[in-house]
């Protein structure tokens, strides 16, 4: 005899076809009708996770809060998942998805006193491989998914142990049937029979969902019924009232029968990747921005920080920071993300003040850098310091405190007014710590730098180079070399894409190039000691864009800066990097850790820079930090830079409305470094996309000074 766990709950999302606050009133009504029940029938159980929830009754009505405590004490209320929302389980940073579990730790410690062992995210659009190393840090030893689906992605058993990373942890993992809740008012008998499907051989007991869903709800009084009625009407099995944890327990004894899979659990939406990029890069930005300033918070802002991270965790959500929310939903969504960046902006400049107040008086105007990250800072820094609208002199320099030459270059100023000086200057800053630099503007230098240094070069017409091997050069015969390796250029590619706002229902996207880019200007824009950059100015299809090549003088690597103003509709928008050898496999970077995928040319989520190892054993690589997506066969890398999907489309819709919005239409910067063998290329591509999110904050600093600006 087979048991079949009923396991009632109402899957919520509190934001998605809805704006997030008719979530919050479906909360309410789900958790009182809910608690009706319990109270009328004995042997019912409900599940429920994401402290959220909880949150939100507590906060909105205590006296439905006790109701439900009292249900919990009683065991007929069973907390499950008990981190913050369901996130996204592929975008969001690792510290991000720590800080997840963490609020929800804290919560259900803190007002109940327990913090379920059962990891629950069953409409996550995929798993990243580093999953089960923090679920086994919070102490959470069970795992409970749906998707991908079992069309979506073979698996050997329904239950089955897994282990992300090599050597990791495990987590036993159970995979949904059908789906998690059921939307109909009649639960139909092949539901039931999914979930006998697929058992490990010598397992006797599975878990069926049941209840209203997405928009909340729970088990109908007649779906209740129904289940009993039916507890011994399938042959061979039995029907009984559960929860997560009884049945976790009842195949405790049996974990060396389950099967064992590695790595992560895709694929599914592989469109959720990349569509509503904006939302995304916010989020981004939030999460190292909050981590820094996390470092610098005293007792005072604890609140707000706290405060700063729910409103990240929340955007975490996996229908939020997949980009699948109606249109009208977003602006809130960013207005939280903003305010969550405001809070940690005020810490972190507060703290480059602090520092600077520290600084014995100088007569010489100075610049305080601050690295606000865990690791040491070796890069090109740009500023702007104030000069009274006086144009920078040829005899002004930059000297360190004692007086050594900084080798700086001028740069174009951001605005566009005369008497404005932007420069770039490298510098090494230590985690946490201050560089500052002086402007002396009197002519003498007390001490020369007479270190030889590499240099730029910049041949006519359209060439820019280093000493260190790289080289791009455009025009007919268009070229690049990184560290010495002859590798073509990367091109933009515009591509139809006919698919939902997910892209439900393909792996890749493979449908006919519309269009590749229309180059109508080049020029050269910076040419000195320290930088060479040109700049190619164009079209693809009707969306305008900007291509700023740029080498350094002693920083490996040709770095692209490109903005796109986007207003392509049904169309992706990749950036090709066609491979000088056939591609053995990729090392991507992924939430926390990297993961090897084989270039089988599917659609994958990406965090921060990839790694090609190709046939002749050399390796590429591309620190692609803004970029959320990628795909790759043995001759090419695709990046995923924009789609221009409708917004909140779900097949088999149409989509065909006068009133449709589409994803992302607007303007988008996106920043690449491409960069080839290395003692240690995988540190290399880290170390950018970590400096390109969190680079060091600047300040001017006068004190001490007879005037603003010594005059020369």
């Amino acid at each position: 005899m087979r048991t079949v766990h009923l396991i009632f709950n109402a899957h919520l999302d509190p934001i998605w076809l809805w704006p997030w606050h008719a979530g919050l009133a479906e909360a309410i009504s789900t958790a009182r009708s809910v608690c009706d029940q319990l109270d009328e029938c004995d042997d019912l159980i409900f599940t429920r996770g994401e402290s959220w929830f909880y949150q939100q009754i507590q906060t909105h009505d205590p006296d439905l809060f006790d109701r439900i405590t009292k249900h919990i004490a009683n065991g007929r209320w069973e907390i499950v998942g008990g981190w913050y929302v369901q996130p996204d389980c592929n975008l969001p940073s690792y510290w991000g998805l720590e800080k997840q579990v963490q609020l929800g730790q804290d919560y259900f410690q803190k007002h109940f006193g327990q913090f379920p062992t059962t990891a629950f995210n069953v409409d996550s659009f995929g798993h990243t491989a580093t999953l089960p190393r923090l679920m086994h840090q919070a102490g959470q030893q069970q795992y409970i998914m749906m998707r991908p689906q079992e069309s979506e992605m073979d698996l050997p058993a329904r239950l089955f142990r897994w282990q992300g990373e090599p050597g990791g942890p495990t987590v036993t993992t159970f995979r949904i049937a059908d789906a998690y809740c059921t939307p109909s008012p009649e639960i139909h008998p092949q539901h039931i029979r999914a979930s006998l499907e697929d058992l490990p051989q010598g397992i006797n007991h599975t878990m069926c969902f049941i209840g209203l869903g997405d928009h909340g709800g729970g088990p109908s009084r007649a779906m209740t019924q129904w289940c009993r009625d039916h507890a011994h009407a399938f042959e061979g099995a039995e029907l009984v009232f559960s929860s997560p944890s009884r049945f976790f327990t009842a195949i405790k004894n049996d974990l060396d029968k389950l099967p064992t899979v590695q790595g992560e659990l895709q694929y599914h939406a592989v469109g959720c990747y990349s569509v509503d990029r904006q939302t995304k890069v916010m989020l981004r930005k939030a999460e190292h921005e909050l981590r820094a300033a996390e470092t610098v918070t005293s007792i005072r802002d604890d609140e707000s920080i706290h405060q700063a991270w729910e409103h990240v965790c929340f955007h975490h959500f996996h229908d939020t920071l997949g980009g699948t929310c109606i249109p009208s939903a977003y602006p809130i969504v960013h207005a939280q993300l903003g305010a969550a960046r405001t809070t940690a902006d005020r810490l972190l400049r507060h703290q480059v003040i602090a520092h600077a107040q520290s600084l014995a008086p100088d007569p010489n105007q100075r610049i305080v850098l601050y690295n606000p990250t865990d690791t040491i800072f070796q890069g090109y820094v740009e500023v702007e310091p104030w000069t009274e609208f006086n144009p920078w002199q040829k005899n002004w320099s930059l000297q360190t405190p004692n007086g050594k030459t900084i080798p700086h270059q001028l740069i174009n100023s951001e605005g566009l007014t005369q008497g404005l000086v932007r420069l770039t200057f490298a510098c090494l800053i230590k985690p946490k710590s201050v560089y500052t630099a002086c402007i002396n503007t009197n002519g003498t230098q007390r001490h020369t730098d007479t270190t030889s240094r590499p240099t730029v070069t910049v041949k006519r017409p359209l060439q820019i180079g280093n000493t260190m091997g790289d080289h791009i050069a455009l025009g007919q015969t268009s070229s690049m070399m990184v560290n010495g390796q002859s590798v073509s250029l990367p091109r933009l590619v515009l591509q139809q894409d006919s698919t939902d706002t997910w892209s439900h229902g393909i792996s890749r996207y493979d449908e006919p190039l519309i269009d590749k880019i229309q180059i109508e200007q080049t020029h050269v824009i910076d040419q000195g000691p320290l930088l060479a950059s040109i700049m190619q100015t164009g079209h693809i299809g009707n969306s305008p864009f900007s291509a700023s090549w740029q080498v350094y003088a002693d920083r490996p690597g040709v770095v692209l800066d490109l903005h796109v103003d986007w207003v392509q509709r049904h169309c992706v928008l990749k950036l090709v990097w066609d491979l000088p050898q056939s591609c053995q496999y990729r090392i991507d970077g992924i939430p926390g850790g990297s993961l090897q995928r084989q270039p089988d040319g599917r659609e994958c989520p990406l965090r921060d820079w990839t790694q090609i190892l190709l046939a002749d054993t050399n390796r590429l690589g591309i620190a692609c930090p803004d970029i959320l997506a990628l795909d790759g066969d043995e001759h090419r890398v695709r990046l995923t830079l924009l789609r221009g999907a409708i917004m909140a489309h779900h097949q088999p819709h149409n989509g065909k409305s006068p009133s449709a919005r589409y994803a992302d239409q607007g303007s988008h910067d996106f920043h690449f470094v491409f960069h080839a063998d290395s003692d240690d290329l995988q540190t290399c591509l880290e170390q950018y996309a970590t400096h390109y999110w969190l680079k060091p904050l600047s300040t001017d600093w006068t004190h001490g000074m007879p005037s603003r600006l010594t005059r020369a």
